[in-house]
């Protein structure tokens, strides 16, 4: 392993740290803000503004009155301009944003060339936006005559109202984009609050909007909050109509349980624990040095596939491999293009990630490579990549999602019928990979429940393409047609002759 954090006082920002609230970039009404932490380096990049009370309030006061008063969410042909202007607004700072990735997320150059960065500037904001062309907003259906007079019968799609959206810290470009271009391209208006470890690549947003788009004032409004309590807000407040939500399990339980009183729709993209699973016919030249993809992003994706399921007569195999994988991979200053792993995101994300290490061996987990802080990283939130092997279903570190660069590997019995049945042996349903041949491949996904697969490395990601879990790994789907359409009431209208 190589180790050399980036020296932030070397890259040279032009960060947005106001808050965005009815048209307005403004600090917040506490004058309270956050420190953004190099995760690298552990070193203060610059701050952002920490809302207040007031500021959500004023936000949920904007984003109401923007859709009951204002033509946005029945303007289908605005609403489209505005989001070309946006896309096209994001394209022109692509490069700023690919620094601020690496600088406060601690996302490595290569990821911001793939999912953290250009995969959803290319299609995110652009491909809902045209939607917007093709989406049948009405349907007839056949004519009818119950009570005697003929009468006519039309199914009409209209947006949820006002949306609050809640991010995580892992991904901020990509789950913003994607849930900023949804939410918009139906009608509805917006509350952001995005994570507070990660402000500069939400609040960008709103200068960009508010200085290249004619995006009206309170459709959008950005509000980082640190207090979760004025966050929490978003669930209680009869004024917001649909929650949108991405993270951990246990905060999609309590919205849930918040949004009930007032029958809010909730979109949540929880945790996962997807699988990586190994089929006997697999190429395991191809198949087994593949884990590595457990890695992507120091394993803080909760689609990643952290769990390596493998034939019996592959077991010693696969340990050997993904332990010499592991350990050949280059981990340190994410800026590097030759880094594969970077940081963790904060001092907190990496001592829960160590703590489920010290828990795995406890079990009876088998450390065969990493287990701690790389050698030579003296700062900077590291953890190196680790394999655990000897990993048996009723171990903490098989069931719960770690969010950091560990991988389990764990022998199955039985052929496939075992496999399948190791594989739904997990709370969580979101994501997963499959190795074998194409047809088995694709019957063992057929009886797995989860919400996403990739077969012999064939991508599922898009912003055409709906995302989300069974089980405890969520509600509802973001992106594609399915998701276009989780933003959107349905209503039927009879009307005569």
């Amino acid at each position: 392993m190589t180790a050399s954090p980036v020296d932030a006082t070397t890259v040279q920002f032009n960060p947005e740290t106001r808050l965005y609230i009815d048209g307005e970039l403004r600090d917040s009404t506490t004058g309270q803000t956050v420190d953004n932490i190099n995760p690298a380096t552990e070193e203060v990049l610059g701050t952002a503004t920490d809302a207040g009370a007031d500021d959500m309030e004023q936000a949920i006061a904007a984003a109401r009155r923007a859709f009951d008063t204002t033509d946005w969410s029945t303007n289908h042909e605005f609403r489209q301009h505005c989001l070309m202007q946006l896309h096209n607004a994001l394209q022109e700072e692509k490069e700023d944003m690919r620094a601020e990735l690496i600088a406060e997320v601690g996302a490595t150059v290569g990821m911001t060339f793939i999912a953290q960065l250009e995969w959803p500037l290319a299609d995110a904001v652009r491909y809902p936006a045209e939607l917007i062309s093709t989406f049948q907003w009405e349907r007839m259906l056949d004519q009818d005559a119950k009570m005697g007079v003929p009468y006519n019968r039309v199914v009409v799609k209209e947006p949820m109202g006002v949306v609050g959206a809640i991010t995580p810290w892992n991904f901020p470009f990509e789950i913003i984009s994607n849930k900023v271009g949804q939410i918009l391209a139906t009608g509805n208006t917006m509350v952001l609050k995005p994570a507070m470890e990660t402000p500069w690549s939400a609040l960008r947003w709103g200068r960009i909007i508010a200085e290249k788009t004619d995006i009206p004032a309170g459709v959008v409004n950005i509000v980082p909050v640190s207090d979760n309590s004025i966050a929490q807000q978003l669930a209680t407040d009869p004024r917001i109509d649909m929650v949108s939500f991405t993270g951990s399990t246990a905060v999609g339980k309590l919205i849930q349980n918040l949004s009930g009183d007032t029958m809010k729709r909730n979109m949540l993209e929880l945790g996962g624990k997807s699988v990586y699973l190994v089929l006997d016919d697999a190429d395991m030249s191809m198949a087994l040095p593949g884990c590595l993809g457990a890695l992507m992003h120091s394993g803080q994706g909760c689609a990643l596939a952290t769990r390596m399921l493998v034939p019996r007569s592959h077991y010693d195999q696969a340990v050997e491999v993904a332990t010499a994988t592991f350990g050949a991979l280059t981990v340190g200053d994410p800026a590097d293009p030759n880094t594969f792993c970077g940081p963790l995101v904060s001092a907190k994300q990496r001592d829960r990630v160590l703590g489920y290490i010290e828990k795995a061996k406890r079990d009876g987990g088998r450390i065969t490579v990493g287990g701690g802080a790389p050698d030579g990283l003296d700062r900077g939130y590291f953890v190196a990549p680790t394999v655990v092997a000897d990993v048996e279903p009723n171990h903490t570190i098989f069931q719960e999602e770690v969010f950091g660069p560990v991988l389990s590997i764990t022998p199955y019995d039985g052929g496939d019928e075992g496999a399948v049945e190791l594989a739904n042996n997990s709370i969580y349903g979101l994501a997963g990979a499959i190795m074998g041949s194409n047809e088995r491949a694709m019957a063992v996904a057929r009886r797995i429940r989860t919400g996403s697969l990739m077969l012999n490395s064939g991508m599922y990601y898009g912003a055409d393409a709906p995302f989300g879990g069974y089980k405890m790994s969520g509600i509802g789907r973001q992106n594609g047609t399915e998701g276009f359409e989780q933003h959107l009431q349905t209503k039927t209208i009879g009307y005569s002759l």
